[in-house]
């Protein structure tokens, strides 16, 4: 009897190390000369989305850059800030920018790398269950090499590959 080996695909992030660069970004900024005297706020809700404020368009591209960086040395990829949207004026002349925090897959995400998955490695079945995929083969080579390919062809998303059995 053959075994069948399989993994999930998911779309997610280590939020503690998310807080913790953001608080790090809270405690740089209050120490930069540049941001001296500068209004600026960083806001969380619930894990979604980041909203930054700050008196100019350059200070908050700054701020960005901050933002990144400190992910980048707490091992969290860039993709799962979603900087679509264009800053917006706010009030007493400052600027704010809502950043979507990219934490699942939709529909279209899923249907797309399970098509990618069938079209390339037809022995290989993707099952998209919700917002994760889960893949199953008969071979862990095989396996290892759609887990490559995805994270090649998808490196605009956050994927975490887990369960592997």
């Amino acid at each position: 009897m053959a075994q069948d080996y399989s993994f999930d695909i998911t779309c997610n992030f280590n939020k503690q190390e998310f807080q913790n660069a953001i608080d790090q970004t809270r405690r740089e900024i209050s120490t930069r000369f540049d941001f001296k005297g500068v209004f600026t706020e960083i806001e969380i809700f619930s894990n979604e989305k980041l909203i930054l404020q700050t008196e100019s368009e350059h200070k908050l591209n700054a701020l960005i850059d901050i933002i990144e960086s400190k992910l980048v040395k707490r091992n969290l990829p860039l993709s799962i800030l979603d900087k679509t949207k264009s800053p917006e004026a706010s009030s007493g002349g400052s600027v704010r920018k809502e950043i979507k925090l990219v934490n699942s897959l939709d529909s279209e995400q899923t249907k797309e790398i399970a098509k990618v998955i069938r079209q390339e490695f037809p022995k290989a079945k993707p099952i998209i269950q919700g917002d994760s995929i889960r893949v199953t083969s008969r071979s862990k080579d095989e396996l290892q090499t759609i887990m490559h390919q995805i994270k090649e062809k998808k490196s605009d998303l956050p994927l975490d590959f887990i369960n592997f059995r």
